[in-house]
């Protein structure tokens, strides 16, 4: 299995605590967050992965340089920001089997990513994980049918119950390889929420464990709970 990490994050809301890090680096208990995501993907006998950086890349070329995983490992860099979707197009470049999964390096989510392929079909562009919530008003829920299909991507508002996009796609690359959008996109808005209308994204729930360090307050419980 082949997998994208979105690793150029500034970390605006953690600069705080990080100084002039980039967000996966942020420490937790003595490594940088980006470890704890790459050491998932070992779990999953992922064998090739693409870190696509940006801010401050230099600091993850030199910790990554120190390590060694069980995974052949390449790297793109974003010479200016270029939204979630052309990070991704980037990194395409080095992607060389039909079907890629896409995580971001500031959220861990605990999923089996082989059963998550089973839910991609010829017809489908793309398949997200989603992660059943309670009491949340950070995340927007996501409305799915009992078929899989993606209904709808609602704005973040408070809610008691539902699911949220848990951050990991599954891009089929035979029907959506970005090679007509431009350099800089966002893969939430220009992408999920306009293919989400022709029922070409389909949607895998799980209830693994669910963390994103991107505010200062889930920041300090990813220190107690990883």
């Amino acid at each position: 299995m082949e997998c994208i990490v979105l690793a150029g994050g500034l970390g605006t809301r953690l600069s705080s605590e990080l100084g002039d890090l980039p967000k996966c680096m942020a420490p937790v208990n003595g490594q940088p967050f980006l470890a704890y995501v790459l050491n998932y993907l070992e779990t999953q006998f992922v064998d090739h992965v693409i870190l696509s950086l940006g801010y401050r890349h230099e600091a993850v070329t030199d910790w990554i340089n120190t390590k060694g995983f069980t995974f052949k490992l390449h790297r793109v860099i974003e010479q200016e920001p270029l939204g979630t979707g052309g990070g991704i197009k980037l990194a395409l470049n080095k992607s060389i089997k039909k079907e890629v999964f896409i995580l971001n390096g500031d959220t861990l989510f605990d999923i089996d990513l082989r059963k998550m392929k089973t839910h991609l079909t010829a017809e489908t562009k793309a398949v997200l994980a989603l992660k059943p919530m309670k009491n949340f008003d950070r995340y927007g829920r996501v409305q799915m049918d009992e078929n899989n299909n993606i209904l709808s991507f609602e704005e973040k508002k408070p809610c008691d119950a539902g699911l949220i996009n848990g951050g990991i796609y599954l891009l089929n690359k035979s029907l959506e390889n970005f090679k007509s959008f431009p350099a800089k996109f966002s893969i939430e808005k220009d992408f999920l929420e306009k293919e989400v209308q022709a029922k070409t994204l389909k949607g895998f729930e799980s209830d693994g464990y669910f963390i994103d360090i991107g505010i200062p307050e889930d920041y300090h419980r990813a220190q107690k709970e990883l």
